[in-house]
């Protein structure tokens, strides 16, 4: 048994997504074998992520205020939006609803789309359907009855979950009158959008219907 200390690291570490028990045990041995600066500034990092990090108002994706005011003048950046959803040059007719922050930045990569963003913060499955609690539905709608949007795009991942919370969004959209359209069939099914090359991403919102 490793000791206790190593084994708390260990348990903490298994927590992240995609992480097991084997792969956190490696991240602790490879944090044992680097100097006390290194360490350190690994601490840094993390605290000064959950000091300067905000989440976005309305698409809730994390964003860094500072930059923006940087980049728009003083003032300006001191609110609560993100860079994407705070540039007038963006379409706000369009919304395109992703399940999470990589999926966002994978579709900006491909510099075709234009309109603003919403993370949904997850995916429905087939078989546990408590997990539509776990979703952004609620604040979802907000943002459509209360904005000029027009499109809902729909660019989850063609996996079984993704299209199980699809056909969700569908039926929990529908009522509100909006156009709604999921993405191309360029994207091969059961494959993650952040893993999808730019062309075959840029085939797919340009064959959405």
């Amino acid at each position: 048994m490793f000791p206790p200390s190593i084994q708390k690291l260990v348990k903490i570490f298994s927590k992240f997504p995609t992480v097991g028990p084997r792969t956190a045990a490696r991240f602790v041995f490879y944090l044992l074998g680097l100097e006390k600066e290194e360490v350190k500034e690994l601490l840094d990092a993390i605290s000064t992520l959950k000091e300067k990090i905000r989440r976005c108002s309305f698409c809730f994706n994390p964003f860094e205020p500072a930059q923006i005011s940087n980049k728009l003048g003083s003032g300006e950046g001191e609110n609560e939006l993100c860079e994407i959803c705070s540039n007038p040059k963006r379409d706000k007719s369009l919304l395109c609803v992703v399940e999470k922050e990589t999926d966002l930045e994978t579709i900006e990569k491909t510099r075709k789309y234009r309109g603003r963003y919403f993370i949904l913060g997850g995916t429905v499955s087939k078989l546990k359907k408590q997990g539509v609690k776990d979703l952004r539905t609620e604040e979802l709608i907000q943002r459509v009855k209360n904005s000029e949007i027009e499109e809902i795009i729909l660019a989850l991942n063609p996996t079984p979950e993704g299209e199980a919370t699809l056909l969700y969004l569908e039926r929990l959209l529908k009522p509100l009158n909006k156009k709604i359209t999921r993405l191309g069939r360029g994207l091969p099914v059961g494959a993650e959008l952040e893993y999808a090359d730019e062309e075959t991403l840029s085939s797919a919102f340009d064959n959405r219907k």
